[in-house]
């Protein structure tokens, strides 16, 4: 049985307001985080290696909390569960700015790992609710506002590192804006509603199918993360100081898409936005791979950002409209599989590319998101 989009109705704008607040906050405690790891390895003594395993500690805690999000909300209450999410991020944050113990720290991460898995999954189940009242694309939208968070939070703890600021100092201006905007969109926060049953399911027909496409497109979006500086560096001959243009081209593309990605979802359809944007990501990762010269590595890495930009908005709305699995469960557990495509992806990557080269690695990534044109069309129709 499939759901569809009511006939477009008038969402109160506190609503929408508080469901953009909720994935710029994500964004922004997400790339906040970034700038502070050297001062954690600095303080903390650590190499690569054991920072490395330290840094799991994120991904361990985000994917204990993004199963079971949705049924703590609909027994407590959204807004309980997103204040202690969002206590938890900041209170992390705090940790991690200030602490150079190794078990503190791996605590704190496990802490923000939580507090950020939780709050990614309640704000998609806030944001489904949402385009599904107002009848109208709304999700590409959204998730823009996420990847301005990224930006905004990566560039604005950098300045503020810059001007000679302490990382206790940054992270307290981090967690007052986290907090007010958190103020700000509490009013408009929709519950959740409680559903007897499981609090988490194993994923199964077509949500199995939504959440291994959402793997494959986070698998894609981590390379360009965790790759793109090495491979321009070793294989195009770019100067440490430029080699993150790669990720910059990505992101701003990606950004740019998803505020532009609602006005397009409307006009092609969501099953066209899934299939040319799995495909234009698939050659982009092909120029990037198969054409020397810097301009071509920049211009690549942006195909793949406007390529994947709206493909999992539109896999959430998917997951949202499916008849298989209650909207409580399927968003976490798309949520879940869309996020081990993140922390396990740039590990696989990285053992294909010892094997063999990190421009295979990225060649096979592009025959994945191949499969995702193929498959995306027919899963788009089924839950439209």
């Amino acid at each position: 049985m499939t759901t569809r989009l009511p006939e477009a109705r008038t969402v109160p704008n506190v609503e929408i307001r508080a469901t953009r607040l909720l994935f710029l906050i994500v964004g922004f405690g997400v790339a906040a985080w970034a700038p502070l790891v050297p001062f954690v390895a600095a303080r903390a003594g650590l190499a690569a290696a054991p920072l490395g395993a330290l840094l799991l500690c994120l991904g361990i805690g985000s994917l204990a909390a993004m199963p079971v999000a949705g049924a703590l909300a609909g027994r407590w209450g959204a807004r309980t569960v997103l204040t202690v999410c969002v206590a938890a991020v900041c209170a992390a944050l705090a940790i991690l700015s200030m602490s150079g113990s190794v078990p503190a720290l791996a605590l704190a991460l496990l802490g923000l790992g939580v507090g950020l898995g939780g709050l990614d999954c309640l704000m998609n189940l806030q944001a489904v609710a949402v385009e599904r009242r107002s009848g109208r694309p709304m999700m590409s939208g959204f998730h823009g506002l996420y990847s301005l968070g990224c930006i905004v939070g990566a560039a604005g703890v950098s300045a503020l590192l810059g001007l000679g600021l302490t990382p206790p100092v940054a992270t307290l201006c981090v967690a007052v804006g986290i907090v007010a905007a958190f103020l700000c969109a509490l009013p408009g926060l929709r519950a959740v509603e409680a559903e007897g049953g499981p609090a988490f399911a194993i994923p199964s027909g077509p949500v199995l199918g939504i959440g291994l496409l959402c793997f494959v497109v986070f698998l894609t979006e981590g390379a360009a993360l965790d790759w793109s500086a090495v491979f321009l560096a070793k294989e195009r001959g770019f100067g440490l100081s430029q080699a993150g243009l790669g990720y910059a081209a990505f992101s701003l593309a990606m950004t740019v898409g998803r505020l532009m990605g609602d006005a397009l979802v409307r006009r092609v359809g969501r099953a066209r936005i899934v299939v040319f944007g799995a495909l234009t990501a698939a050659a982009g990762l092909g120029v990037v791979t198969l054409v020397p010269g810097w301009p071509a590595a920049l211009l690549g890495y942006a195909l793949v950002g406007a390529g994947c930009a709206n493909i999992v908005p539109v896999l959430f709305t998917a997951a949202a409209r499916q008849g298989a699995m209650p909207e409580r469960l399927a968003i976490p557990a798309v949520t879940t599989l869309g996020y081990a495509g993140v922390l396990t992806g740039p590990a696989a990557i990285g053992f294909v590319a010892h094997a063999t080269s990190l421009g295979t690695a990225f060649l096979v990534i592009a025959l994945m998101l191949l499969a995702v044109a193929a498959c995306g069309r027919r899963i788009a129709f089924r839950t439209g």
